[in-house]
């Protein structure tokens, strides 16, 4: 298969390991990985604080950009997101009709329809659990409210951290409660954000673990700076990060 990446706002400026680590499980499992070098962001912070207008012009480009990688043999399009593959497949279609390009809409919708966050291509799409990963850590795994609620991605995540050779799985207590996070969520309610994040950090911190996992960097930024400054030892990681770690390249 030849996969699109999509590689995310977060990915792109802060956390570019997350994207080489989401290349090299593709690349192991024998996939041919492109990078369309025109995309931006996808509008989703746009579209969730009412700047429909704006979020209109990221979303044409985005489109315009994975159309093209798509009619150039790209078979899908994967990003380590839940989230921002939430929006594109729930938001773009919606606010490209609320904005009377019906045009934009259908073509965004096709992209939808080939934009997959990681562990849904790897299970859903590949049919792929075991992807020969070595990761001989205690882990414990967040599952983002995106890819709990809207991508719905059930236990792909799962079934592919049990599949880690070396790794010791433990079920965090409450795991489908929020972080806090929710983008602006954090910045507008701050007080009832850092109450959430309290709850979640009692939670991976009852589990003994020393990495908290799961898809989306930005859960894992606001989780790891809540970790940080309670002197937490468990560390963020990325699910890609834990996949693409081997024996004989480990993390």
């Amino acid at each position: 298969m030849r996969v699109a990446l999509f590689i995310t706002c977060l990915a792109d400026v802060l956390y570019p390991r997350v994207g080489r680590a989401t290349v090299s499980v593709l690349e192991r499992l024998g996939h041919a990985v492109t990078f369309p070098p025109g995309q931006t962001c996808c509008g989703q912070m746009h579209t969730n604080t009412g700047y429909q207008d704006d979020a209109g012009v990221l979303i044409r480009h985005h489109v315009d950009v994975f159309e093209q990688a798509l009619q150039d043999g790209a078979d899908a399009i994967v990003a380590p997101s839940a989230s921002c593959v939430g929006s594109v497949r729930h938001q773009h279609a919606q606010v490209a009709s609320e904005l009377g390009d019906s045009s934009l809409a259908v073509r965004a919708e096709a992209v939808a329809d080939r934009t997959f966050e990681l562990s849904q291509l790897l299970v859903g799409e590949l049919g792929v659990t075991d992807v020969g990963a070595y990761f001989p850590h205690r882990v414990t795994y967040h599952p983002t409210c995106h890819s709990l609620r809207l991508l719905r991605v059930g236990d792909a995540p799962v079934q592919l951290l049990r599949a880690v050779e070396g790794i010791d799985l433990v079920e965090l207590p409450d795991a489908d409660q929020c972080c806090g996070f929710g983008g602006t969520f954090a910045v507008k309610n701050a007080d009832t954000s850092t109450a959430m994040l309290t709850d979640k950090l009692a939670a991976v911190t009852s589990t003994a673990a020393c990495y908290v996992t799961a898809g989306d960097s930005s859960c894992l930024m606001h989780i790891g700076g809540g970790l940080t400054r309670t002197k937490t030892p468990a560390q963020p990681i990325h699910l890609a990060e834990i996949l693409a770690s081997t024996m004989q390249n480990p993390l």
